[in-house]
Order: structure tokens, then sequence, then C-alpha cells
């Protein structure tokens, strides 16, 4: 069994993230440290484990990064007085969750290379499948890893690129032809800001202006938040270089649009519902979803929520197709975060009800409609359906924004192997007793192109058919991203 299945996921059904990325290059020679910051601060919901900023000065010697990194929150790590001593004009940032392997100090990013021709650091969000053999590529040739990541598979390549390209883009380029999976990179060279997105698009990348200044994120809710105006997406498979002289672009790793396989859970529940992912809004893609299982999954009902905070525009779509009232029947703690200690079997504190509490006033006696984002291991489901009941309410109807769970996912998100998925082997009237719901009801597997506005989206974890090959044997308890 790998690490990754070792995990606790007691009282946790979510899904996680991967990671979230930001870039900036100031072309005044202000300093980017406190605006990475604040961009990462945007981008906590892709991961909470660790984080890391590394800037440098394009005005000052090759190898001058300042790089600090630790575990925890962004607002945990990071301080007034160790963000004031990281002096540089160009700089990235990191969140991160491990999907697999280990969550320790080492594996945080950025990293930082020296190497013969300068520094690079870099960023990463997204999970190869090819990294072991990768990894061992460089390994038989004397490479020495510091990490289990397999970003830092990804730096090597590109170190070693660059001694034969005459551009470090060029050397990015060449690397990225020999990843395959999922990868959304932002990378700091002494002058350059080069930001990268797999051929497949799997995760979002885009760009955006402040003043004199151009950021790479994963998210344009980051750009707004450091007031930025956005510029546009990364294109899959595109590789953008930034430089005082503008962005040049390189295409050449680009599949015909109808192969792109953009990762459907950024609109349903990764990515904020104030981001647009390639010109599409996540909040009314959400609504959208919500819409349709009123449409194709409706009952009779008083009360229509959403479990939060990814089930509530879920739940006002169904509201304003079916009709019935929109209303709120949880209580989110705001503070239980990546600290929270989760109480032990013996204790009577149920993880779930220190995050969530139901509103009594608002179900008792009222058949409710509770829409969630997904349904994973169902350790969570059963309970927040019991906890409505506990408060009075006379019918418990579940839909759920995505359709079932049936495949794990190999390009960055955490759903894990078949047998610990709720749907795996089991029929929908199964799955409703289990969780002790009065009806139940997925969103169908053709409204998920219409979700996303018909751009082409991954579904692997659907239907079992995955836009690359997996991998022979489960490695994603040992390199992630």
């Amino acid at each position: 069994m790998n690490s990754r299945n070792l995990k606790d996921h007691s009282g946790a059904d979510k899904l996680r993230e991967e990671c979230g990325v930001f870039g900036m290059y100031d072309f005044e020679g202000n300093d980017v440290a406190s605006t990475i910051y604040y961009g990462l601060f945007a981008l906590q919901h892709r991961g909470q484990e660790s984080c890391g900023i590394a800037v440098s000065k394009t005005s000052g010697p090759p190898k001058n990064v300042i790089s600090y990194k630790g575990m925890g929150l962004v607002n945990e790590v990071f301080t007034q007085e160790n963000l004031q001593k990281m002096k540089g004009d160009i700089g990235v940032g990191h969140v991160r969750y491990s999907t697999a392997g280990a969550s320790t100090r080492e594996n945080a990013q950025p990293l930082v290379l020296n190497y013969v021709k300068g520094t690079l650091s870099l960023a990463h969000n997204g999970n190869l499948i090819n990294a072991k053999e990768l990894r061992e590529e460089l390994e038989y040739t004397g490479a020495i890893f510091q990490t289990s990541i397999d970003s830092e598979v990804i730096a090597y390549h590109i170190a070693r690129e660059r001694l034969a390209s005459r551009t470090v883009e060029e050397a990015v380029r060449r690397a990225a032809e020999k990843l395959e999976g999922a990868f959304s990179l932002v990378v700091a060279s002494p002058r350059k800001l080069v930001g990268a997105r797999d051929p497949f698009g799997f995760k979002p990348l885009c760009i955006g202006k402040r003043d004199h200044a151009y950021i790479l994120a994963s998210e344009t809710c980051a750009l707004e938040t450091v007031g930025a105006e956005f510029v546009r997406d990364v294109l899959p498979g595109e590789v953008v270089t930034i430089t005082p002289e503008g962005i040049r672009s390189d295409t050449s790793l680009s599949l015909p649009e109808e192969k792109e396989a953009r990762c459907i859970f950024e609109y349903i529940y990764f990515a904020r519902p104030d981001s647009k992912i390639d010109g599409v809004s996540v909040y009314t893609s959400r609504i959208r979803a919500g819409k349709f299982l009123a449409m194709d999954s409706p009952v009779e009902a008083d009360l229509v929520t959403g479990v939060p905070e990814s089930g509530n525009a879920a739940a006002l779509g169904y509201s304003l197709e079916s009709g019935i009232p929109y209303g709120t029947a949880f209580v989110k703690n705001t503070y239980v975060g990546r600290t929270f200690i989760k109480p032990g079997q013996s204790s009577r504190e149920s993880s779930v009800r220190v995050k969530l509490n139901v509103l009594k006033e608002a179900v008792r006696g009222k058949r409710i409609i509770m829409i969630d984002d997904s349904i994973v291991r169902g350790t969570t489901s059963d309970r927040i359906v019991q906890m409505l009941r506990d408060a009075g309410a006379k019918e418990v109807h579940v839909r759920i924004s995505s359709p079932p769970f049936l495949h794990p996912c190999y390009f960055g998100t955490d759903i894990p192997e078949h047998g610990q998925l709720i749907a795996h082997n089991r029929s929908v009237e199964e799955i409703q007793n289990l969780i002790g719901a009065d009806s139940l009801g997925y969103l169908k597997m053709e409204r998920l192109s219409e979700m996303a506005e018909g751009r082409s989206i991954c579904k692997g974890c659907f239907t079992g058919n995955y836009p690359l090959k997996p991998p022979r044997e489960d490695i994603r308890g040992n390199y992630e991203r």
C-alpha cells in the first residue's frame, strides 16, 4: 500500500485539490513578495498543507534567489518580518496539498535549483504519470534527489535541457515534450518568467497585468485579489515567456481542440466560484449543474439547501429551476482548517458536527433537498443526512452535482483506488440506502460538457476512459506534484 492510502480520511469525504501556483515579474524593479503572498492567500483553497515563495533581483547576480517555505497555511508560514527580507522583482509562489506521498517541508515548493547556467525557481500544479521513468533516467546518470515529488524531476529536466538550449523557454519546452500527465508550471529564471501548460490543459493557468508587472496564476480570483486585470488564459500546450519586451508564445506542443481534456472538477468543486477557467464562469457552471439536477432528478420538497461551500451554487440553481425555495440549513465553522485535530473514535465529538451545524428552525418538519458536489467514500454523507433527520427534517433527498466516481484519477486529483469509492460495484439505490437518504440523484454524464460550455474535458474518473493511458502500477504514492 502506498502512502497515499495511509492517510486518515475519517470524517473527510471531500476531494483534495493539487496545488496553486502564482508568479510575478515587476518591470519597474518593485519587490513582488508581498503581492505573491496575497495571490497565494486567494489560492489557499487549492492546498493547505504547505506553501512557499522564492524571489530574486533581475538586476543582481544570477544566483541571488531568496526563498522561504514551510508547513501550514499562508498566514501561518509567512510573517511581515520574513516577507520584508524577501527583496526581488521576479518570483514564484506555491500552495500545496499532497495528493500522494509525504507531507513534509522538503516537499514544499517552490523548488530552487542552482546550476551552471544560473538559477531556476519552479512551482508546479499537476501530476505526471511517467515520473518514475523520468526519475530513474536521471538517477542512473548521477542525479541526487532531495524530495519525493515529481516537480523536482521536472526541474532537473529543465536544467539539463538548458545546457543545450539557447534560452530558458526553449529548455522548458524541450523538457515538457518528455512529460506525460498534468502540469501547469511557473518558472522564474534570472531575467524571465515562464509559464507552461500541458497539451491537454488538465490544470488551469492564466495571465494578468498590474501597472508594469505581469502575473501568472492558477485562477483569475488571485488576479482580482491583487488588483490585476485578466489578460488571457495560457492555452493548453502553450509556453509563454514574460520579459520587459513583452509576452512571447510557443504553441508547438498544442493538440487539436477536441483532444484537450480540462479537469471537470475545476468547474464542479476545486476552483473558487468567482474564478473563470478558460473563459467559463465557475459560478455559472455550478448554477447550471443545479438546474440540470432539477430537470433530470425532480422531487417534491419544501426547501433546497447546499452543503457548504461548494454545494451552495448548485443548490441555488436547483431552486431557480424547480421553484422550490432555497435556504440555509447548515452553519459552517469557518475556523476549522488544516490544523483541525480529529476527535478520536471514543470521543463524543463528531468531526462532521465540529465543522457543520444544522439550523433546526430551518429544517424542522420539512422535506429537504440537500445538494453536494460529490460522494467519494460516503463516510461524511451518511452523517450529514442523519444530522438533518436529528434536527427534525421529515424527508432528506440528496442530489449530487457530478456523476458517480467509479475510477481513480492519475492527474492530480485525490480520487482513491476503486475499493475506496462508494459507487464502485454499487447501484444508486444501494448508495442511497447506505447514506440513509429518501432518494438520491447524480448529475447525468451528458450534462458535463454543457456545464463547461462545450469545452473538451476529462471524464476519466467517471468513465475509466482517460486522455492518456494510465500507468500500469499506481505510483501516486511515491510521485506527486
